[in-house]
């Protein structure tokens, strides 16, 4: 009767999310280039905010960051409490020169900024990251918290055993080949606003699902006593865990919070395509303004449901020498009702979705519009475009699904997958927001530099990763640390060249009329207040003898 319940509940939610989704979308333009890859600039901020909330929370963090949490503590909630200080510079500063220059892709704004080359190699780095690192990572995480949550391999039955193969790796080929299927109909077929509309859909199921595993957890944990008992319970036990200040030896030492990890931040919410693609098709930027915000806002609630859980399976857990990647589908499918494991399970699907084609859809502009139409094929129609864009991603999501059951790798998983997500993130995300940011704060430096500083920044970042004994160096330093000398001397590099070979004549950045410009009104008090909410929360947790007890 479970399973029954289980079972139909997952196809009820995951059935109405597609159904609203078509609804929504039935009339919009999918065959022009600025209907399919922006949604014809038409996205308000409710959608803006569900859209860039769920793309970014997605499975890799649900399983990944409580994977963290369970090894490290409070201290990784640093990725969804700083973060929003980004987010308010995205606000502020990065998304207005973006919508006023009227681009698709962050690589046309660097081709307008710099030159043709610069947008060619910045398309070439995306691509590469993109199906090599994001989309495999997706899919791998995905498919692992759902066979926790779902006891995939007990569903199979004898299945593995016919095929002579291991139960886990038949339910992680399987689920990743399914949710990649459909992830690519979502994005491939109906565009940037199926998208954004899809995501806003699952994410409220995500959020709700996510609260709920907090709240039955700690009221398992509470036993009789309930929540109150459970929280109780779980501070005693963890009293020295509850620290935002991240020792020397966790995944996140405080001082990397001011290195590479705000560096990581800045690019992710204000550089990264697959993510600021949706304020690209703000209707204006006020919309844009107040979705970026609002995002921030609920990225704030984000321990509460991607660290608490893990931390609460610690409680659990500990001591039992489980993967701490498979914690967070442990717990889930210890704690939650049967009917509600459908719906979570429904929910996670959204996830995955939401990411896998939040990615798929970037990478098919950015091929696109960036790579076909200004390369390959200049005298393309719209209609020629957009279907290379949905020929090139069939390509991409089936290598992706072919990829991501091989990161089911031991050193990936001693590791962990969101601490292997962020260092393999930092390859193409410094040396891409170096060039962006020196771009939007001169108007001397050529493009020479921005050609050299993403060819130097891509080469010796991995070259310190995956090169001995340069790999040696980076760990004793610590990779983020070594991102931020990485991105300091990016910097430094570039506006000397700008100093030695500047431009003829100074870059000045015009207004095409895309969106109305009007800034919303409240955008700079609000973005201070969410700052202000970061610091305090960040101080309530803040225990700094954890700095010294560990040297």
């Amino acid at each position: 009767m479970d399973l029954i319940l289980t079972i139909g509940s997952f196809l009820f939610f995951t059935g109405l999310v597609a159904v609203l989704t078509w609804w929504f979308t039935r009339n919009d333009d999918h065959s022009s280039m600025g209907g399919y890859f922006l949604g014809g600039r038409t996205l308000t901020f409710p959608l803006i905010a569900g859209s860039l909330l769920l793309t970014n929370l997605s499975t890799e963090q649900m399983v990944g960051l409580n994977g963290a949490a369970f090894t490290d503590g409070l201290c990784v909630m640093v990725w969804e409490v700083v973060c929003v200080v980004a987010l308010v510079f995205m606000a502020w500063f990065f998304l207005p020169k973006f919508l006023r220059s009227g681009v698709s892709t962050v690589p046309q704004y660097l081709e307008i900024r710099f030159d043709h080359q610069t947008q060619v190699i910045t398309n070439i780095i995306f691509l590469m990251a993109y199906v090599g690192i994001l989309l495999p990572i997706v899919l791998y995480t995905g498919a692992t918290g759902l066979i926790g949550i779902l006891d995939i391999p007990s569903m199979l039955g004898s299945l593995p055993e016919t095929l002579g193969l291991p139960p886990h790796s038949v339910a992680l080929w399987m689920i990743v080949w399914l949710v990649g299927i459909v992830g690519s109909i979502y994005a491939l077929f109906g565009g940037l606003r199926t998208v954004a509309v899809s995501d806003t859909l699952n994410g409220i199921g995500l959020l709700v699902g996510g609260i709920l595993i907090a709240y039955f957890a700690l009221s398992h944990l509470g036993g009789d006593g309930g929540v109150v008992a459970g929280t109780k319970t779980l501070i005693e036990d963890q009293q020295g865990r509850f620290n935002s200040i991240g020792g020397p030896e966790s995944s996140v030492p405080f001082g990397t919070v001011f290195t590479g990890v705000f560096l990581l931040f800045l690019f992710y919410w204000t550089t990264n395509q697959q993510i600021i693609q949706r304020t690209f098709g703000a209707s204006s930027l006020a919309e844009g303004q107040k979705g970026v915000l609002l995002t921030g806002a609920l990225k704030l609630l984000g321990p509460l449901y991607l660290v608490i859980p893990g931390m609460i399976a610690y409680s659990l857990f500990a001591g039992q020498d489980i993967d701490k990647d498979h914690a967070y589908g442990m717990l889930v499918n210890a704690v939650l009702p049967a009917p509600l494991t459908g719906f979570f399970a429904a929910a996670m699907i959204g996830a995955i979705l939401s990411s896998f084609n939040s990615a798929l859809n970037s990478s098919c502009t950015l091929f696109s519009v960036g790579l076909y139409k200004n390369v390959l094929k200049k005298e393309a129609s719209e209609e020629q475009v957009v279907r290379s864009g949905k020929v090139f991603g069939w390509i991409i999501a089936i290598a992706a699904m072919i990829i991501a059951p091989l990161l089911d790798h031991p050193v990936i998983k001693e590791r962990g997958i969101y601490d292997y997500l962020q260092k393999m993130n930092g390859i193409y995300f410094i040396p891409i927001f170096a060039v962006v940011l020196v771009g939007m704060l001169t108007r001397r430096v050529p493009a020479i530099a921005a050609k050299i500083g993403l060819v130097v920044g891509f080469s010796v970042i991995a070259i310190g990763y995956f090169v001995s004994p340069f790999d040696k160096i980076v760990a004793s330093l610590h990779e983020f640390h070594f991102l931020g000398i990485v991105f300091s001397w990016l910097l430094v590099l570039m506006l000397v060249i700008g100093e030695l070979h500047p431009r003829e004549t100074e870059f000045i950045q015009e207004d095409v009329g895309a969106v109305d410009m009007t800034p919303w009104r409240y955008v700079k008090p609000v973005g201070m207040v969410l700052i202000l909410i970061v610091f305090a929360i960040y101080a309530a947790f803040a225990d700094f003898s954890v700095l010294t007890s560990q040297e």
